[in-house]
């Protein structure tokens, strides 16, 4: 692979800063941003009024820690435009969730936004590897999810054409990226092995595609995905970080020339990790949620939002920022199997292990008598469709997890393509135990 570390002269002079530096712009931006939404917004008026707080109470950076937190089920019940701080002639965009769990989250954009958030997509994306002048594919979904609009604003800021191709139609995905011969490609983990499989299917060597650089994000994926996508496609494969209440893509990229962790961009938003069950703020290093407070956003300012994702906060490498670990989970999709913690990631580690399986899984839980029970439906690989081989793959998979992850679950090897494929998030756990 080509070495695609940036030329230090074409970074923002605040990527490498020092951290006084960061550290007193981030002060001097949230002053401001928690008078905004102190001012503006009612319900965080009412939220700080009932927490005795008061923007001028914060005299330093940790004094954050005296505000109460926002979470996702504040934004249903301001459904829809309750907790924005301008007036909705002020706003050029809206997006929202899918409201698949409940009413959907809404979030608003004023003109400021969204130049921010192209200028930190720009960024991340030449973090990346990617550079003015490339064509980039962008196959994350448009619409309401941020993801497509997101990436191709920031895309068309850093000087790249654009290839809107949005998710499905996977078959025309890779025609289009061989007719087309794009550098850069920006969509979902999952969906990309879509595309590989895609890519055998019509008999095309990935390794022989234009494709130089992935930039995978809005799910959690693991090293050993990254390097079963590296190995296919002979390309580098990033991670970018974002959320819709937060801003979007592009909250926290990974740099191309080090692939150890995501550098949060602090000069917009200020990370906390904190103990999810106590909310008691963690010091850097240790395993936690992580929580956001914007620092630039007038539309929808965020304070102390908690975004359910566990991961630690470290120390810059390429950048001074701070950087996050890869998303191990959220607080929220952790399966509780018999006292044992388990993620949809440490499960994917395990099958990445075995070669006569396929990357595609599902996780299903039932419950028997009192005991829940976890299934492991998974692909054999072409190669190993056999029974005998199947019975083999399901055994070695079982041992694995159970050396490693500690619990005992039933493996199912289905056929090649017998998983359902999903063109943005991954569904990866369906939980048929009945409702307490």
């Amino acid at each position: 692979m080509e070495d695609l570390t940036p030329n230090p002269k074409d970074l923002d002079p605040i990527e490498t800063a020092s951290r006084d530096e960061i550290e007193a712009l981030q002060f001097h931006r949230m002053k401001r941003s928690l008078k905004h939404a102190f001012e503006n917004s009612p319900f965080y008026r009412n939220q700080f009024i009932k927490a005795d707080v008061h923007p001028e109470d914060l005299k330093t950076l940790k004094d954050i820690a005296r505000f109460p937190f926002t979470v996702k089920q504040d934004l249903r019940d301001c459904y829809p435009f309750g907790m924005f701080a301008v007036p909705q002639s002020k706003l050029v965009r809206i997006h929202g969730s899918s409201g698949t769990t409940g009413k959907p989250t809404v979030v608003g954009y004023t003109q400021a936004d969204i130049d921010h958030w192209a200028n930190l997509i720009a960024r991340s994306i030449r973090a990346a590897g990617g550079r003015p002048g490339d064509m980039l594919h962008n196959a994350y979904g448009y619409g309401l999810f941020t993801g497509g609009l997101g990436a191709h604003y920031g895309a068309e800021r850093l000087g790249c054409t654009v290839v809107p191709m949005s998710g499905g139609m996977t078959e025309r995905q890779v025609t289009l990226i061989h007719d087309f011969k794009p550098r850069i490609i920006m969509v979902t983990p999952s969906y990309m092995l879509s595309i590989l499989d895609e890519f055998r299917r019509q008999g095309l060597d990935p390794r022989e595609s234009s494709l130089q650089v992935g930039i995978f994000g809005a799910e959690p994926w693991t090293n050993a995905m990254r390097q079963e996508i590296e190995d296919a496609f002979d390309m580098h494969a990033v991670d970018i970080y974002g959320l819709s209440e937060v801003m979007g893509p592009g909250v926290a990229q990974e740099c191309v020339e080090t692939k150890d962790g995501l550098h949060i961009w602090e000069d917009h938003f200020y990370p906390e990790i904190i103990d999810p069950v106590t909310g008691e703020v963690l010091p850097d290093g240790q395993l936690g949620e992580l929580v956001f407070t914007t620092l630039t956003k007038e539309g929808l300012p965020m304070v102390r939002y908690r975004t359910r994702d566990l991961t630690r906060l470290l120390p810059g490498t390429a950048r001074s920022m701070r950087r996050i670990e890869k998303i191990t989970g959220r607080s929220d999709d952790m399966i509780i199997l018999r006292g044992v913690n388990v993620f949809p990631t440490q499960i994917e580690e395990q099958i990445l292990k075995c070669r006569g399986l396929a990357p595609h899984f599902q996780i299903e839980l039932t419950r028997s008598g009192r005991m829940d029970t976890m299934t492991v439906c998974v692909e054999c690989a072409e190669d190993h469709a056999a029974a005998d081989a199947r019975a083999v793959s399901a055994k070695e998979l079982a041992h694995h997890i159970k050396s490693v992850v500690g619990v005992s679950t039933r493996i199912e090897v289905r056929d090649p393509g017998a998983i359902a494929r999903s063109e943005g998030k991954a569904k990866r756990v369906i939980d048929n135990r009945p409702k307490e």
